[in-house]
């Protein structure tokens, strides 16, 4: 199976990358054509349509995105040139080679008013500019080739800049953490969402899905629960999101329920904790 992957310099990219390669170490199942924007710049439609004719892959992953969120606040036009626009060229592209496309998405496309888990059924409702230019981005996929997996995730770490990071330097550097305490989610480890969407794009389970670990928390008690992992004793002081002021709405409960993966038996994902404490175990993170 021939893949192209977009973004592969993110922090899911490099996963999938990663993932790929160990694989291909026991029995060369994937060949992979890595492409980040310097040698594919997915907002330029006639490139797009150049590579993907060239390489003829049977399945496009799309992890590229601006996902600056407050950035986009100000910067609309990027942001719905490489979330929306940019990924209808791949689905079109693909579309055009007979090939999948797989489409990361996020949690941002729900305006978290609710309680209660959602579902891939539930309608979206962006808050923020970031979430309106992916949840665009979605049904330009969805409308233009009909082999798309959409997966949502939320609060995604791995190898690149991430919450964890940010929370270890900010603790060897202060004595007090202010983090907030209002937003609840789902940490999700780059390691189980690229496994999920190994298992799926060897699938015709065509969708949409929610791809997070299990569980619940504030960002706050993920803060606090990184400290406890790696034995650091710091003051960590809960806030409100509107002390903050920052440019982007966020949504203020958007826990995702990997409802479609468990329909199809796809649901492999950790609890949050068991998957952060590997995390932050393995090497590189000590």
């Amino acid at each position: 199976m021939k893949i192209l992957v977009t973004g592969c310099q993110g922090q899911l990219g490099r996963e999938l990358c990663r993932q790929f390669e160990v694989r291909n170490r026991r029995r060369q199942e994937f060949h992979v054509v890595a492409t980040d924007v310097d040698t594919l710049d997915i907002t330029d439609a006639q490139q797009v349509k150049n590579v993907v004719e060239r390489e003829k892959p049977d399945v496009i992953i799309n992890t590229a995105a601006y996902t600056k969120v407050d950035a986009c606040e100000t910067d609309e036009q990027t942001a719905f040139r490489v979330n929306a626009h940019g990924a209808r060229n791949l689905a079109v592209a693909a579309y055009n080679i007979g090939a999948k496309i797989l489409q990361v998405s996020t949690d941002y496309v729900f305006d978290g008013t609710g309680r209660t888990p959602l579902r891939e059924y539930d309608p979206v409702n962006p808050l923020s500019v970031y979430g309106k230019s992916k949840a665009l981005g979605e049904q330009l996929v969805m409308t233009t080739n009909p082999r798309y997996f959409i997966v949502r995730t939320a609060w995604l770490y791995g190898d690149g800049a991430n919450f964890i990071r940010t929370i270890l330097k900010l603790a060897s550097e202060k004595e007090e953490l202010k983090v907030v305490n209002d937003q609840v989610g789902t940490p999700t480890s780059t390691v189980d969402l690229a496994k999920c969407i190994l298992a799926l794009i060897q699938t015709d389970y065509y969708g949409i899905y929610h791809g997070t670990c299990e569980g619940e928390c504030t960002w706050y008690d993920f803060a606090r629960r990184i400290l406890v992992v790696k034995g650091i004793k710091k003051r960590v002081i809960p806030i409100s999101t509107k002390e903050l002021n920052l440019p982007a709405k966020r949504p203020a409960y958007s826990v995702l329920e990997n409802f479609m993966l468990k329909l199809v038996g796809l649901n492999t994902f950790r609890n949050w904790e068991e998957a952060m404490t590997e995390y932050l175990t393995r090497e590189g993170h000590q």
